[in-house]
């Protein structure tokens, strides 16, 4: 494992700049300054939820006003075609490749990740997203499927799943007094990614589209320039506290079975070997696959379940809107993916945060509970026409999904203790790999086998809802089947201070303190920080909210 990540990480193995010593706090550093700098990488990264803006868009790359439909074409000929234009269901697979790819990488070099830190993991996440998109951009400019899924789909899915664990072990150190809000304000950057990059994504489209050209790759090469530079400053704003480090005044509460909350560590090699392990993976893999299939159609469910209702002409059809009539309701639909990515990250928040109150596994139980019946009820508001109960359900769905990747953290912290949390986490996103074919296979061919079928495209989703419904009934018996780990499995004290070792503080090594570290609130430079990352994040909430009017009207 080590040799193929010092083969990812490039030749920074020797740049002392990008080494884990170089980045452990010094007093005077304010820990509210590390969110930020998650939320630089997680905001870009995040983009990868809303990529499904550019599958219509990429449906006509070559017939521009008309698809260049090959009807009998294979998936293996989509892969090396020029002639003909892909299909909705070709490009839905670079999708699932971003999320398989996310969860192995993160369980591949998790452990790389906790040897060398976060700021060399960030700036590795940083080279692959950006230069997958700029491959991602050639493959479209030559029409090669398998040049965008290489690029975009294969090396972009490593850097998303590096630079997705690359803050959660972090922020969980720095604040251990609130685990659920500091794995929330990790993971919440991720989930508000297509806030602001599906908007970004239409009006660079539209700014760069010709009579030839529907403007994706110009598109996809400005953003992996806006990207580098702010996934690049969010890596090297990193900062880690040392070995012994405590918020000052506080103290950890008593280990409680009723809350199982450990005060103890389970090594990375013994975790994976738990029934508890296995158990919250079943619970991540059934609550992600049920929201992840749904965000990957998201722009085309909404426009072909309502068509012409979006623009006031409930009449007309999807099929029997014009252009310029699919490209006024496409606009509406990027709306409604920014919409439920406003959710997304809000949940993620709010739903961790929450977590603290009322423990991760009942947060858990609301999740599946609460989701099988709004699940249930989406294909009665779509046979109704009702545009605002249809958006309500999947904006609620949508933020109990991303408060269950924000939550699993906490959990797994909860369950296995912080030492190995991010390397842990990271095994554990094979889930999210195994979800991600999932969900949208079951979403993307039923559509496409009850299209040719002749079922009109507004009815095409009902049967998938059903069968999500069935998933959450599998994660809800699994959560409720968790318990402690068995205190055998607990690394000794000396383990854990022999592993701890190498970021103790130079002069307080082996002690417990604050050593002046993680003072302060909004001084100067964290405000300037938070700035820095909330001025998009509003624009983004401004955008969205002016696109999603339309869906209330």
């Amino acid at each position: 494992m080590s040799t193929a990540s010092d083969v990812i990480a490039g030749g920074f193995g020797n740049a002392g700049i990008l080494d884990k010593e170089r980045i452990v706090a010094r007093p005077g550093f304010n820990r509210w300054l590390v969110p930020p700098a998650a939320l630089c990488i997680h905001l870009c990264i995040g983009m990868a939820y809303g990529f499904s803006v550019f599958w219509l868009p990429l449906s006509r790359a070559i017939g521009i006003d008309q698809p260049a439909a090959c009807p009998d074409m294979s998936l293996a000929t989509a892969l090396f075609t020029t002639t003909c234009d892909w299909r909705v269901s070709d490009l839905g697979w670079m999708y699932t490749l971003f999320f398989v790819l996310l969860g192995c990488s993160a369980a591949t070099w998790g452990g790389w990740l906790e040897r060398v830190g976060p700021r060399k993991a960030g700036v590795v996440s940083a080279l692959c997203w950006c230069g997958g998109m700029a491959l991602a951009a050639i493959g479209v400019m030559i029409h090669q499927l398998w040049l965008m899924w290489l690029g975009a789909g294969i090396i972009g899915g490593i850097g998303l799943g590096i630079g997705y664990i690359s803050p959660v072990s972090t922020l969980i150190k720095w604040f251990p007094d609130r685990r659920g809000m500091a794995t929330g304000m990790a993971i919440m950057g991720f989930g508000g990614g297509a806030m602001i990059g599906a908007p970004l994504a239409d009006l660079l489209m539209n700014h760069f589209r010709t009579g030839t050209s529907m403007g994706v790759w110009q598109t996809f090469l400005v953003m992996a320039a806006i990207y580098a530079v702010s996934m690049l400053s969010g890596a090297f704003g990193y900062r880690i506290p040392p070995a012994g480090w405590r918020p000052e005044g506080w103290t950890p509460p008593a280990s409680s079975k009723q809350s199982m909350i450990t005060t103890r560590h389970v090594h990375l090699r013994d975790a994976h070997k738990t029934r508890q392990f296995w158990l919250m993976w079943t619970l991540l893999t059934m609550n992600v696959s049920a929201g992840i299939g749904v965000i990957g159609m998201a722009s085309p469910m909404l426009q072909e379940i309502f068509g012409g209702r979006l623009i006031g002409l409930p009449e007309l059809s999807f099929t029997d809107l014009s252009n310029e009539q699919k490209a006024a309701i496409a606009a509406i639909a990027a709306g409604f993916a920014g919409l439920i990515s406003l959710f997304n990250i809000g949940g993620r928040f709010v739903w961790a945060s929450l977590s603290d109150k009322i423990g991760r596994k009942n947060t858990y139980y609301v999740f599946f509970i609460l989701g099988i019946v709004l699940y249930a009820l989406a294909p009665t508001a779509a046979g109704m026409g009702s545009q605002v109960l249809f958006v309500s359900i999947f904006c609620i769905i949508l933020s109990m999904y991303g408060g269950g990747f924000s939550t699993i953290p906490a959990y797994l912290a909860d369950i296995f203790g912080t030492q190995f949390v991010g390397a842990i986490h990271g095994r554990l996103l094979t889930a999210w790999a195994t979800a991600g074919i999932l969900g949208p296979v079951v979403v993307n061919y039923i559509r496409e086998f009850q299209i040719a079928a002749g079922i009109p495209r507004e009815q095409v989703y009902d049967f998938t809802m059903y069968i999500l419904v069935g998933f959450l009934i599998v994660g809800l018996i699994a959560n409720a089947l968790v318990k402690p780990v068995d205190p055998k499995l607990y690394m000794s004290d000396e383990e854990v201070a022999a592993i701890q070792a190498r970021t103790a503080a130079a002069s307080d090594e082996g002690r417990i303190g604050s050593f002046g570290i993680g003072k302060g609130g909004l001084d100067l430079k964290a405000a300037l920080a938070w700035t820095a990352v909330g001025i998009p994040i509003l624009w983004g909430v401004w955008i969205t909210l002016q696109n999603t009017a339309a869906l209330f009207g």
